[in-house]
């Protein structure tokens, strides 16, 4: 892989001040030297992209989403939002090392200052966006809506494009089914930026590939997760059958396919989107757990004796900054030691993370490196502790309970009613939904739908069912992939929502004021 494609501009149609076409050009590739294009604005493209990522919706409703607690009324707890700012910040800051070591150290002729900022502009756009595919109430949602279709979307029979009752299972093909059963907040993001937020039309924030690359934690589709293969990429589904060309087209432009092998390598830049994300939250975790008295720091320090005897400073300094606070008489000692000793292990797993990643540099861009960057480092048990403590104190809480048992109860109404109230809508069969089912639909986000109806009928002009001959074979394949993507609404819908939102909707179709 080169950086020269890496480092893509292409997006899904050219940028509104963009003078000259790119109609007829095969690329665009990040080149500041190629006077290829005329404009006005002084940004770089993906300058433009954290911009326009600042600026949407879909972003801002990321301060109304549970990360791990239940949304409180203080000014402490972390949301989605805070979590996506504090990883777009130790995005940029892993850039800016990896950066500055393959400079310094010649690790590649084709990467200047030029491609270093590039990655830092990119990396910081990729935390903010990260997990704005993600549904209400953190990810036990997700959990929540992957176990609603294992159980229930194949018993759901319907009437198929021959007017013969059937299974949704049989009626779409098995990547689609797979799709809903596989539920995944990282492809849903993909949706998002590249279909939901409608900016100016149907190709939503046309981000550039490069950005769109380095989301794709996972490059593989939901009939290809692999959670017993050695190989990182393959844990979860990175896109939808929805968005397969689009994702071809990404890795295509930014050179992640090998034709010839037949295969998708994960973004260089993905590595370090996701160790951002690891520090993020695993550090954030630990001091929400002191907040909210879930976790004591006596118990953190015996943990941290217990796992990394090796390391004495990891608990010395969280024992010195404590009995510093309580000699100082401040309010609570416990939380001043906690964010004191947190801004010191971020710096540990910063610099592990960068040192991994120029340490198998060569693996990375030749698609060879299959781990996260901390397997083999001196952070890497010290991750693993603390995502221990943090699942044993924290995620198995009461108050954590019990919210999940809320976010089952609402989402499970809201997946029961709104995909009985699509399996027949915008069908020749329309007339046998119940007035209960409409009702449903017009609940439905009138953008989404739009949206929707655009690509149900940009499928219907597409060669791949111009070419069919046979008109039952080719009424089959629209059935089945207008079917897939009413289904598609229903979880584009709820994905969109915030916490509050979701809990309020609830309240007021079950009738509680």
């Amino acid at each position: 892989m080169s950086w020269k494609k890496l480092l893509s501009a292409r997006s899904q149609r050219p940028r509104s001040n963009k003078k000259i076409s790119r109609e007829g050009r095969k690329e665009e590739f990040f080149d500041y030297e190629k006077a290829e294009t005329v404009s006005t604005d002084l940004r770089s493209d993906f300058e433009r992209d954290y911009h326009r990522i600042l600026s949407s919706p879909s972003f801002r409703r990321l301060q109304d989403k549970t990360q791990v607690f239940p949304l409180e009324k203080n000014d402490f707890i972390r949301t989605r939002l805070t979590h996506s700012i504090e990883v777009s910040s130790f995005g940029k800051s892993l850039a800016q090392s990896v950066a500055n070591e393959i400079i310094r150290q010649g690790l590649d002729e084709e990467f200047s200052y030029k491609e270093a900022n590039a990655i830092c502009e990119i990396l910081a756009s990729s935390g903010l966006l990260h997990d704005i595919g993600n549904p209400p109430f953190g990810h036990f949602g997700e959990d929540t809506i992957r176990a609603w279709f294992s159980k229930k979307l194949g018993n759901i029979h319907i009437k198929n494009e021959e007017g013969i009752m059937e299974s949704v299972k049989d009626i779409i093909n098995a990547q689609m089914y797979s799709d809903f059963l596989n539920f995944e907040g990282n492809a849903q993001a993909i949706r998002v930026a590249s279909k939901l937020h409608f900016l100016i039309d149907e190709n939503g924030m046309n981000l550039t590939y490069a950005l769109l690359n380095t989301l794709i934690k996972y490059p593989v589709d939901s009939l290809s997760i692999n959670v017993k293969s050695n190989d990182i990429k393959t844990k979860k589904m990175g896109y939808y059958y929805a968005e397969k060309e689009l994702f071809k087209e990404i890795v295509t432009s930014t050179g992640t396919y090998d034709e010839k092998a037949g295969e998708v390598y994960r973004h260089p830049l993905t590595f370090l989107l996701e160790a951002a994300d690891d520090i993020a939250y695993c550090t954030a975790d630990v001091e929400d757990g002191v907040k909210k008295q879930f976790i004591k720091i006596e118990y953190l320090v015996e943990i941290l004796k217990k796992n990394i005897p090796e390391n004495k400073s990891l608990h010395e300094d969280l024992i010195s900054y404590k009995n510093h606070a309580m000699m100082r008489k401040y309010d609570d000692p416990d939380l001043y030691a906690v964010q004191r000793w947190s801004v010191k292990i971020q710096g540990i797993f910063i610099k592990s993370a960068a040192l991994s990643f120029i340490k198998n540099y060569e693996k990375i861009m030749n698609g060879e490196y299959r781990v996260d960057l901390f397997e083999g480092t001196e952070a890497e048990i010290l991750l693993k502790t603390l995502k221990k403590l943090t699942y044993e104190e924290v995620f198995r809480s009461k108050t954590i309970a019990r919210m999940e048992i809320v976010a089952s109860n609402i989402i499970n109404y809201f997946l029961d009613n709104f995909v009985n109230a699509v399996l027949y809508w915008d069908t020749e069969y329309e007339k046998e939904m119940s007035g209960i089912d409409r009702k449903y639909v017009r609940i439905l986000s009138e953008t989404q739908r739009h949206i929707y109806s655009y690509y149900c009928k940009k499928y219907i002009e597409s060669e791949e069912i111009k070419n069919i001959g046979d008109e039952m074979h080719k009424k089959k394949k629209i059935y089945s992939y207008k079917l897939y993507l009413r289904l598609l609404l229903v979880t584009d819908y709820l994905s969109g929502m915030t916490d509050s939102f979701m809990k309020t909707l609830y309240q007021e179709l079950i009738g509680i004021s």
